[in-house]
């Protein structure tokens, strides 16, 4: 593995970021990379090392941003033979390619650090997900209030997106104190990839924040989220 894809692959663990190692694993005649030869791509669409180039390559590279959408390793196979057939080459030889997505660990981001949120932070601790604490109040977004907490983010919730890579990976939980929060936080949330936003509060509460919130301008297919 080349020194660049080594210290990449490490950098994205660390920044919650994910990726996808696309190495192959059979070659057979005449082909541009041979088995062990190794490309990384990551999420925001960077490539690093090669699996050969060409139109080849960018099959690869798109059934890579694929197959992280969707979480799930595949073994692309390839002809290199007759363009005219739909081979993505002409060397004469055969290759294999393992697509590995390399996820980042989810992370689970609760907004609002009081009783409720202390308890879902707990929760997701120990289910493994990376926690992270949110709160306009400082001393609520803190060890001290939520020790579950790996980090902890005081300020605005309109302004988490700037704060914190929101990926498909990341789970946002609004543990929050009223409805005026939520209103002014919610819009900035929902222009995010977040596999899940979940919001407490009755029935009557979460109708008042979605009629508020229609009133804005927000989507409604934005709001079934």
């Amino acid at each position: 593995m080349s020194e660049a894809i080594f210290e990449t692959l490490v950098s994205l663990h660390r920044n919650g970021q994910s990726g996808v190692l696309c190495t192959i694993i059979s070659s057979k005649g005449s082909t541009p990379r041979h088995i062990g030869s190794k490309m990384l791509v990551t999420a925001n669409g960077d490539v690093f090392g090669t699996v050969g180039g060409g139109e080849m390559e960018q099959r690869v590279i798109e059934e890579a941003q694929q197959a992280l959408a969707e979480g799930a390793a595949r073994i692309l196979s390839y002809e290199l033979n007759d363009p005219g057939k739909g081979d993505p080459g002409v060397c004469g030889g055969q290759v294999e390619v393992f697509v590995e997505p390399v996820l980042a660990k989810p992370t689970l981001v609760v907004v609002g650090g009081g009783h409720v949120g202390k308890a879902v932070a707990h929760l997701a601790k120990w289910l493994d997900f990376g926690v992270i604490v949110s709160d306009d109040r400082p001393e609520f977004a803190s060890r001290e209030a939520v020790p579950a907490g790996d980090r902890f983010i005081p300020g605005l919730m309109s302004e988490l997106p700037e704060e914190i890579n929101i990926s498909p990976q990341t789970y946002l939980v609004l543990c929050t104190r009223n409805v005026t929060i939520d209103v002014a936080g919610l819009p900035s949330l929902l222009q995010t990839p977040a596999a899940y936003i979940g919001i407490i509060g009755s029935k009557r509460r979460w109708e008042t924040t979605r009629r508020h919130l229609l009133e804005q301008g927000i989507a409604k297919g934005d709001l079934d989220r």
